[in-house]
């Protein structure tokens, strides 16, 4: 299916998402998270502020807080992201697309500060490829797979497709993608349930 197709397919589904609904599979999601040794490990992590009933990242900021992990969000500037660090929720404002994101007047980061960095997606497949929105801020600001910070899906489970997502060579591939219901490790495919 085409990345058009399938972007408006699950945009329409995630709308359709109740609020129960939704506050249960993110705290699911989010706990599956909190078990990867990748965040155990990790000092430095940058989250997302969730939009239009992403899987949300409230208790994973407040865990990574409590952990004394140093907190990133992204910010975007004219067309490019920046990260920000955060240390309490209320500091993050509506900014580019009506998005909550740190203040300006926070230091701009590179995303190579963070040790793990959980992306939001429209969708991902199983070889670690996602659709965002279509304006490729995180792709063009994600590291190179060659840098040590850990990229993990965050999403829905029924955002994770087994069909193969369509990959152009400036997108950058997931390392985990976590859900509510499963983790998927791209290396080797293998899946923990």
């Amino acid at each position: 299916m085409p990345k058009r197709s399938l972007r408006s397919q699950l945009l329409a589904q995630r709308r359709l998402l109740s609020h129960d609904s939704w506050c249960a599979s993110s705290r699911a999601a989010q706990l599956n998270l909190l078990s990867l040794v990748e965040y155990a490990e990790a000092d430095c992590i940058a989250l997302y502020a969730p939009a239009h009933n992403e899987t949300d990242t409230e208790l994973l900021f407040t865990a990574a807080f409590q952990a004394r992990k140093r907190v990133l969000y992204p910010a975007v500037c004219r067309d490019q992201m920046v990260f920000r660090r955060v240390e309490r929720i209320e500091e993050l404002q509506k900014g580019a697309f009506g998005i909550l994101e740190p203040c300006p007047t926070g230091v701009d980061l590179q995303a190579e500060e963070a040790d793990l960095i959980v992306v939001p997606g429209v969708s991902f497949d199983l070889a670690g490829h996602r659709i965002g929105y279509g304006k490729g801020f995180y792709d063009r600001f994600l590291p190179h797979p060659d840098c040590s910070t850990h990229l993990v899906g965050l999403c829905h489970d029924f955002q994770l497709t087994e069909e193969l997502i369509p990959a152009d060579a400036h997108d950058i591939p997931m390392e985990i993608i976590v859900s509510e219901k499963r983790i998927v490790r791209i290396s080797g495919f293998k899946t923990e349930k």
